[in-house]
């Protein structure tokens, strides 16, 4: 069955989440967040979809509020679960995992955190940590130093930032790789693809298709604390980061992982930020609609 990238549910404030669902529509359901700037297109991808079709998943790919296709409305990261539950609902899914790529990782903290009891498993790609954890800062690199001062601070500063880079974009699709100006060398060759070209620039294009309102709100989210204990968390939580990633630096993902309960982390000592996904796709997915 081919891909559906412009789906859509209504949830009860009136509002509409936008989805893409890739794999197989039967198969077992495995709810992806996206990174940032980034939207339902992030798996958008014969290779991405072969897999979760021969893996018998269902992956549903859902567009942040005011991002893509869904309605803006202000959310927080701990009440990102209660959109994910009447996702859920309207669906008709009853237990689900979780995968969150990046920037997506905090909300799947978020759904371990509040509502384990819906997820079969949980799982965590190249993830930034709360940056209120002991020595979080410390792994930031200079860009993302001043990205999440603004974010906290000038959040009007950043909409700006964003909307130069949104703008640059559309007029011209190669310029999206300078969101990623210190990358690893295994990064910088995946990067230069014309397939990775393609797909980032079909996915940020989705992020600010409504503007940068959306994605500015979520930098400020992730600057900020989380609003909910991580040790609280129960449920093992799977987490794998690339050793060569300097997007999200690899200490991020041990941080995040000794901070939960049940946090089971694996590192891909020659792999990156981009090239985690684009080679162990099949592995992680496999992980986790296997329970973990």
């Amino acid at each position: 069955m081919p891909v559906t990238t412009d789906n859509r549910i209504r949830l009860s404030g009136g509002q509409t989440l936008g989805y893409a669902q890739y794999g197989d529509p039967g198969g077992k359901p495995v709810l992806h967040f996206h990174g940032l700037p980034s939207s339902r297109f992030e798996l958008f991808t014969p290779a991405t979809d072969e897999i979760a079709t021969r893996l018998g998943a269902r992956v549903l790919v859902i567009d942040r509020p005011g991002i893509g296709i869904s309605d803006y409305h202000p959310y927080s990261i701990s009440a990102w679960p209660d959109l994910v539950v009447e996702f859920a609902e309207a669906l008709h899914l009853d237990r689900f995992a979780v995968m969150g790529y990046s920037s997506g990782g905090k909300y799947v903290a978020a759904c371990a955190w509040k509502i384990p009891a819906r997820l079969t498993s949980a799982g965590i790609v190249s993830g930034n940590c709360s940056y209120d954890l002991p020595g979080a800062r410390l792994t930031l690199s200079r860009q993302d130093k001043l990205l999440y001062t603004f974010a906290d601070k000038l959040p009007l500063l950043l909409r700006f930032l964003l909307w130069i880079i949104a703008r640059n974009v559309r007029k011209n699709p190669a310029s999206v790789l300078s969101l990623f100006p210190e990358t690893s060398q295994v990064d910088k060759n995946a990067l230069v693809t014309p397939e990775i070209q393609r797909l980032l620039t079909k996915m940020v294009g989705g992020a600010f298709q409504q503007g940068t309102r959306a994605a500015a709100l979520d930098w400020q989210l992730e600057a900020r604390s989380w609003g909910f204990p991580l040790k609280d968390i129960q449920l093992p939580v799977q987490i794998w980061h690339g050793g060569q990633d300097k997007i999200v630096a690899t200490e991020q993902g041990r941080i995040m992982a000794g901070a939960l309960s049940g946090g089971q982390l694996k590192i891909f000592p020659d792999d990156g930020h981009i090239s985690l996904m684009m080679n162990h796709y099949e592995e992680l997915l496999g992980t986790i609609i296997s329970g973990g």
